[in-house]
Formats: structure tokens, sequence, C-alpha cells
């Protein structure tokens, strides 16, 4: 039973370790979708399919040489992260309960192994949370690494107190989502801000174009661009195209053009007609269903 996993890195600007991720994910029984870092980011997500066997052979490989280098103590990156293996999502290609509990229990082995292996709290989210702690991405990863220190911690796996240069990771079941960059052609990080907060706003007042929908704005400053990041949750309801030609207006009523448009990590087949503002690699498009 085919499954996908999405894991998030806290690297982006080392080419070498890139390089080597993407030795380690071209083999036979993985099919690697995604590896591409982000300098300003400092963020590196993969996405790749197989069996649970390899795909979890495949990530304490890529665990191996990641926490050999990765110290989050000297890590600046524009986005916000809790752990070198910031977040590690499994998916299932289909609504089935068996791929949920095939799932699930890949989730909660590869959870055990990182904190026994590398000492490392693991922190089980979304589908896989057992009522113990939040569930949601956004309340495990409040404060950042930074607020961490001193704190005694309540991982699913684990010690009580994190890692001094790998924090904690954050690993799961979760339902398919799109993630997905607008860049817009200005250095004023405010405006990115201001779009992302009014996402946010419609979509607490119930606006059916952004239900489900998350969104930071960013500065990049290696592209003198800054950028507005979406994730949308609920692409069953919840359409891409839409979504972006809002940010075209908003950003077109500023004068301010898009620079271009990213999609990060994999799309649904489905979701492809509804998504022509991204441009799609054939590798990201999954078979879903």
């Amino acid at each position: 039973m085919r499954l996908l996993t999405a894991p998030n890195w806290s690297f982006g600007r080392n080419t070498s370790l890139l390089r080597e991720f993407q030795r380690v994910l071209t083999r036979p029984d993985i099919r690697l979708h995604y590896c591409q870092g982000d300098i300003d980011h400092n963020r590196t997500v993969t996405a790749f399919s197989g069996e649970p066997g390899p795909l979890s052979e495949a990530l304490l490989e890529l665990c191996d040489l990641a926490f050999d280098t990765i110290d989050l103590n000297r890590h600046m990156g524009v986005h916000p992260r809790i752990g070198a293996l910031d977040v590690c999502p499994f998916v299932p290609l289909s609504r089935t309960e068996v791929d949920f509990l095939v799932a699930n229990a890949l989730a909660e082995r590869f959870a055990a192994s990182v904190a026994g292996r590398f000492g490392v709290p693991v922190f089980l989210y979304e589908r896989s949370e057992r009522g113990r702690h939040e569930a949601d991405l956004p309340s495990l990863r409040k404060g950042g690494f930074g607020s961490l220190s001193g704190k005694v911690l309540r991982p699913d796996f684990g010690p009580e107190t994190f890692h001094s240069t790998l924090g904690v990771s954050i690993v799961g079941v979760r339902d398919f989502l799109i993630a997905m960059n607008v860049d817009l052609a200005t250095e004023d990080v405010s405006m990115a801000k201001q779009i992302a907060k009014k996402v946010r706003d419609l979509r607490s007042e119930g606006d059916p174009r952004f239900l489900g929908v998350r969104a930071l704005g960013f500065q990049l400053a290696s592209r003198k661009l800054v950028q507005v990041s979406f994730n949308v949750t609920l692409p069953d309801i919840t359409q891409v195209d839409p979504i972006i030609e809002w940010v075209m207006l908003e950003a077109s009523n500023a004068r301010v053009r898009i620079a271009n448009t990213e999609l990060i990590g994999v799309i649904r087949d489905l979701d492809v007609p509804t998504s022509s503002r991204l441009p799609i690699r054939e590798s990201q498009i999954v078979p879903f269903g």
C-alpha cells in the first residue's frame, strides 16, 4: 500500500546536503515528487511516496544526514520552525480506513525511532494525536525553537526536554493539503502580511473562498520580493485559482504586480483543473482515490 510523506527540514542553504537528500531518494522503490530548498526560508521540503518499509528506511537515512549538520542555535530563516525535522506528515492516498490505519502505524513507528535513535522529543499531530495536547501544527510550533529552553515538555515519544541542537519534531497523519506561494514584486513586507491577515480574517468570517486556508507573509530578501504563503487544508471545498485571483486583485489595487506563483510539494490529480494559476510539474501530481 503506497503512502505519501512530505517532511520539512530546517535547512535551505546547504547545497551539498540537498544533493545527498536527492541521492537517498533516488531509489527504485520510492517515487520522488519534490525535493527543493529555499534560501530565505532556510527550509527544504521533500515529498515522496512508496510502501511503508522503503519510506521508513529513507526517512531515517535522511535524518542521519540532516541531524549531523543542522544546529538550530545557528539557524536563521523567515519560516517558523521548532525542529531540525520540523514536521513530517504521512498522507494516505485514498480515504479508506485501512489506509489511515497503515499510515498511522507508520507514523508512530517512525516517531518512536526518531525519539529513540536521536533523543529528539516527538509530538504526534493532526489525525495521529491522542488527546494529550494540541493537534494542529501552528499551536504545536507556537513560540518556535527559542521557546523550548528550560521548558518541561509532554511529547508522545522521547525526552521531556528539547534536543539542544535539533529541537523537537512533529509527526503524524494528516489529510491532503495544497501548499503554495504567491510572490509580489515589492520589498514592502507589510503588504504581504496585510494580505495574509486579511485572508485569515475572511476565513474567520466564513468567506467560502478561504475555508481552511492558512496564510503568512514573508520577506524574500535574496530575491527582493515579498511572499504570501498559503496552506489550503480543505481542497475538497476550497479551490486554488480563486485564492490566487483574489491576491492578484489585491496586489493590482496597490499597483504591485505578481512576480510568480509556486506549488510547494505535491497536488492531487483531481485538483489540477482548478489550479491553473500554479506551475505544476508532472512529478508533483499524485493520483488520489
